[in-house]
C-alpha cells in the first residue's frame, strides 16, 4: 500500500497540473460516472493529503476523496503543447484533464465526491501526520502511552499516526533499536519523540525523491543534495531489515526475522532491537 509520502507528492503534482483551471472529469470505466459528472468543468482550488487519504477541492464546495488502498495508482502525464490527450487504456476509474495534463486513477479503494463536513470528519479520525505542518506528536503519544498493543501495531494504526506504512514501520523501529513487541504503555516518551523526529526527517525525503530512504548514507546524501537542488536520486533500493528475512543484520550479523503483525510482514533484528 502506498505510504503517506506518496499521497503528499501526488497532491503536490496534481495541484501543479490542474490548479486554477476548469478540469475535464470523466470515468472511462463507468464506475464513477455520476461523481465525474458532478465535478466535470469545475475549477480545482486545492489538493492536500492527510496520511494515506487524498483530498481535491473543487469550486462550489465539491471535494474528491481518494484512498488508493493496496493496488490503486494515480498517474499523471504532461502533454506536448497542442497535442491531444491519448485515449484511456484499461480500467480507468477517474480521469482528470486540461490542455496540458492528463491524470488517471486506477484500482482505488475509495473514490467519491464528498462534502466539506465529510472531509473534516475523516481528518478528525486520523492521527497526526508527520508531513503536515503543525502536526502534534503529543496526540499520538497520548494514545500510545495508554495502550497495551505493541508499538509495531500502533505505528500502523492510522487513528494513532497517519501516513506510516509497513516499510517505514520496520525501518524506523530498527533505526532506533526499538523492540517492535514492546507495549506502547512501556515505551519511554523520549523514545517516541525520537521516532517522531526521525519521521519528520525521513518522510519529506520520500516526497522529494519518490523513494523511501532509511539507510544512513542515502538519507545524508539526499538531505545534502536537496539543500542545494530540487532533485536527488534515484537511489539503490536497499534497507536495514525490510524484506530481508534470513539475511544477516547489517549491524550485528544476526538473521533478520519476520512475523505478521497488524496484517503485514514485520521485519526486525532480535539482537539489535531491544530498546524500551
Amino acid at each position: 500500500m502506498p505510504e503517506g509520502h506518496t499521497l503528499h507528492a501526488l497532491a503536490r503534482d496534481l495541484y501543479a497540473a490542474f490548479a486554477g483551471s476548469a478540469v475535464s472529469v470523466s470515468s472511462p470505466q463507468g464506475r464513477f460516472a455520476d461523481g465525474a459528472a458532478l465535478l466535470d468543468g469545475r475549477r480545482l482550488c486545492a489538493a492536500s493529503a492527510w496520511g494515506k487519504h487524498l483530498f481535491l477541492e473543487f469550486e462550489a464546495d465539491a471535494w474528491l476523496h481518494v484512498h488508493l488502498g493496496l493496488i490503486g495508482k494515480f498517474s499523471l502525464q504532461q502533454l506536448e503543447p497542442g497535442a491531444p490527450a491519448p485515449a484511456p487504456v484499461g480500467a480507468v476509474r477517474l480521469r482528470l484533464a486540461n490542455a496540458r495534463n492528463v491524470a488517471e486513477l486506477r484500482g482505488p479503494n475509495l473514490c467519491a465526491v464528498v462534502t466539506p463536513e465529510h472531509v473534516t470528519a475523516v481528518q478528525a479520525r486520523l492521527g497526526p501526520d508527520p508531513l503536515r505542518p503543525g502536526a502534534d506528536p503529543d496526540l499520538a503519544w497520548q494514545r500510545i502511552s495508554r495502550s497495551g498493543r505493541t508499538i509495531a501495531e500502533l505505528l500502523m494504526d492510522q487513528a494513532v499516526l497517519a501516513g506510516v506504512g509497513n516499510l517505514y514501520r520496520c525501518e524506523l523501529l530498527f533505526r532506533h533499536r526499538v523492540d517492535p513487541f514492546r507495549p506502547g504503555r512501556e515505551l519511554r516518551q523520549s523514545t517516541w519523540t525520537a521516532l517522531w523526529e526521525d519521521l519528520v526527517r525521513l518522510m519529506p525525503l520520500g516526497v522529494a525523491t519518490g523513494q523511501i530512504l532509511t539507510m544512513a548514507d542515502q538519507v545524508e546524501d539526499a538531505a545534502a543534495t536537496l539543500a542545494d537542488s530540487d532533485r536527488a536520486g534515484p537511489y539503490e533500493r536497499r534497507f536495514y531489515v525490510y524484506q530481508r528475512t534470513g539475511e544477516p543484520c547489517r549491524v550485528c550479523g544476526s538473521k533478520i526475522r519476520t512475523q505478521v503483525v497488524a496484517g503485514r510482514n514485520l521485519f526486525w533484528c532480535g539482537r539489535c532491537q531491544r530498546r524500551r
